[in-house]
């Protein structure tokens, strides 16, 4: 303690007289402690229909790309490379890249070729994105509103397609910072509608985002007793390694049920065939479309 003049040192002794009972034990260590507020909030919507019957998964190396790859690429991949599942950007008002090729006759011959797929929709982001390229944002008043709507969109851009009832489309949210727990609310509500909806409709419902944020919010969530919870959720965590344990984020007893995706390594080239691809990694251990 730094020196005092006798003055100070008396008006110091009076404030501490002050902040006691008059035994010497402050107020403060004397008062209730303040119940904690967590962070998500259990919240249940109505899913009559519940998800529907679950088809076989896929288990083993998949890959997305941001513009569906040329089907000379996939043929010459299919044949030469470790993959057999792809990630498609199938709808959303917010996806990243153009999609030329994709249409009903692209799956049909993909699928001939026995590739699955993992259907991605981009719509709108956390409130408290800080994504400048994707500008849309979730209205924290109209979440779960909002998140049947995308549903919705979700649907017809599968069956345009030719992907049906049964198929899982996977909501594509992107990281975004901690620091709000009314934004990372608003993504649980949304994505409990967007679940909601798609069960609805006869279709499953996927969850995509880093597991630093959106997935650590949607395991809250779960934890918290929300439902309808996804039907399959894919991680974000460049980690290269190539499973779906979780990177020693995610609890052992959410999602368990072949019910993963881990995305592990992104933005590498790789050729296979005389083809090459800019592609994001994944393993799959979950819901997957054919």
């Amino acid at each position: 303690m730094r020196y005092l003049r006798p003055a100070a040192l008396v008006a110091a002794s009076l404030v501490l007289l002050l902040a006691t009972d008059g035994s010497g034990v402050s107020a403060e260590a004397t008062a209730p402690a303040a119940v904690a507020i967590p962070r998500i909030r259990a919240v249940t919507l109505p899913d009559h229909a519940g998800p529907p019957k679950v088809r076989d998964g896929y288990a083993g190396p998949a890959f997305d790309a941001c513009t569906a790859p040329p089907i000379d690429t996939l043929r010459a991949w299919r044949g030469a490379s470790p993959y057999g599942a792809l990630g498609i950007y199938t709808s959303g008002s917010q996806r990243g890249c153009s999609q030329p090729r994709l249409t009903a006759e692209w799956v049909r011959q993909a699928r001939a070729m026995g590739w699955r797929f993992l259907p991605v929709h981009v719509g709108l982001q956390a409130p408290c994105s800080e994504l400048t390229r994707k500008p849309r944002r979730i209205d924290p008043a109209r979440a779960a509103e909002q998140g049947r709507s995308e549903a919705a969109e979700a649907v017809r851009g599968l069956r345009v397609l030719g992907l049906g009832k049964g198929s899982p489309v996977y909501l594509d949210i992107e990281a975004y910072p901690m620091r709000d727990p009314a934004c990372g609310q608003a993504v649980v509500d949304f994505t409990l509608g967007w679940t909601q909806e798609l069960h609805a409709r006869g279709y499953r419902s996927g969850f995509y985002s880093s597991l630093d944020s959106g997935v650590a919010d949607m395991a809250a969530a779960a934890r918290a007793g929300s439902s309808p919870m996804p039907d399959g959720l894919w991680y974000a965590r460049w980690d290269d390694r190539a499973d779906t344990a979780g990177s020693g984020a995610l609890a052992p007893d959410l999602w368990v049920y072949h019910q993963r995706v881990h995305q592990y390594h992104g933005n590498v080239e790789e050729t296979y065939g005389g083809a090459t691809l800019t592609i994001d990694r994944d393993h799959v251990d979950g819901p997957t479309a054919d």
